[in-house]
C-alpha cells in the first residue's frame, strides 16, 4: 500500500492526540537562566569584534551558555529523577499524609502522590509566578490528573509561615527550593518552625535547598539534622548554586 507524505504526517498527529497528557512542570525562576543565556550569547557575539581580551571574552560567554544548560537540565530533569530517588529512600509505606511546602507546579508532591496508594499529598503554595513559571493550582491539580494521582492529592493556597494545619497532622513534610524564597531569616525561621510543629512525632521532614541555605536550617534545628549534597544532577547553573537536602526526624 502506498504511503504518501500527508497520510504519514495525519498518522503521526493521530499519534501524539492519542498518548496521554504528561505533567509539565515547568522553569525554576525562569528569568535567571534567561539572563544567564542572554549574557552568554552577548559575550559570544562580542568576542568576534573585539581583538583585546577575545580568548577571555568567549570563554566567559562559554561558560554563561554552559551555565544556562545545566540549569535547564536541572529544573526540567535533573530535580524529577532526584526526588523520585530521595522519595524512594524515604521508606514510604503507602499511607502516610504528607505535606509539600511550596509545592508549585508539583514536581515532589506528585512524585510523593505515586507511592502514597492508601495516603495522601497535600500541597501549600502562594502561587508566585515569579519563582516558577505557569505557578497556578490549576496548573498543579492539571500535572496530578495526568500523573494519575488526582485522588490523593490536594492543594492549598497558605503561607509556610503560618500553616492552617493542626499540630502533628502530617507523617512527612517536604520542600524543593521554596524556603529561602522567604526574604528574612526571621521568617525562614518560622517556616521550618512550622513545619515540624505540623510533623507527627517521629515524622521525618525532607528540605532540598541552596547549600548555604541548608546549613542556616541545620543550625535552626539543631541536634538530629543531617545534610547531604543532591549532586550535579541539583546544580542551578554550577557548584555554587548546588542543592542540599536537610533531614529531620520530629522526636517522640
Amino acid at each position: 500500500m502506498k504511503t504518501t507524505a500527508s497520510s504519514m504526517f495525519r498518522n503521526a498527529n493521530d499519534d501524539r492526540l492519542a498518548r496521554p497528557p504528561r505533567p509539565r512542570y515547568g522553569v525554576d525562576a525562569p528569568s535567571f537562566p534567561a539572563l544567564l543565556g542572554a549574557a552568554g550569547t552577548a559575550c559570544c557575539l562580542a568576542s568576534g569584534r573585539w581583538r583585546r581580551g577575545r580568548t577571555a571574552t568567549a570563554t566567559a560567554g562559554a561558560v554563561l551558555l554552559a551555565g544556562t544548560g545545566v540549569y535547564l537540565h536541572t529544573t526540567l530533569r535533573g530535580k524529577v529523577g532526584i526526588w523520585e530517588r530521595e522519595l524512594d529512600r524515604a521508606g514510604l509505606k503507602g499511607d502516610e499524609l504528607l505535606l509539600d511546602l511550596g509545592c508549585g507546579r508539583g514536581t515532589v508532591l506528585i512524585a510523593a502522590a505515586g507511592r502514597l496508594p492508601d495516603g495522601r499529598a497535600v500541597g501549600a503554595d502562594l502561587w508566585s509566578g515569579t519563582d516558577q513559571s505557569g505557578n497556578r493550582p490549576e496548573t498543579t491539580l492539571a500535572n496530578a490528573a495526568a500523573a494519575g494521582v488526582a485522588d490523593r492529592v490536594d492543594v492549598h493556597t497558605a503561607d509556610m509561615t503560618a500553616l492552617p494545619f493542626a499540630d502533628d497532622s502530617f507523617d512527612v513534610v517536604t520542600s524543593a527550593l521554596a524556603i529561602h524564597n522567604i526574604s528574612s531569616s526571621e521568617g525562614q525561621r518560622r517556616a521550618l518552625d512550622e513545619a515540624m510543629r505540623v510533623l507527627r512525632p517521629g515524622g521525618q521532614l525532607l528540605i532540598a535547598d541552596f547549600w548555604f541555605a541548608a546549613r542556616k536550617y541545620a543550625a535552626h534545628l539543631g541536634r538530629g539534622s543531617t545534610l547531604r549534597p543532591l549532586g550535579p544532577g541539583y546544580w542551578y547553573g554550577g557548584p555554587w548554586l548546588a542543592v542540599t537536602l536537610l533531614r529531620a526526624v520530629k522526636e517522640r
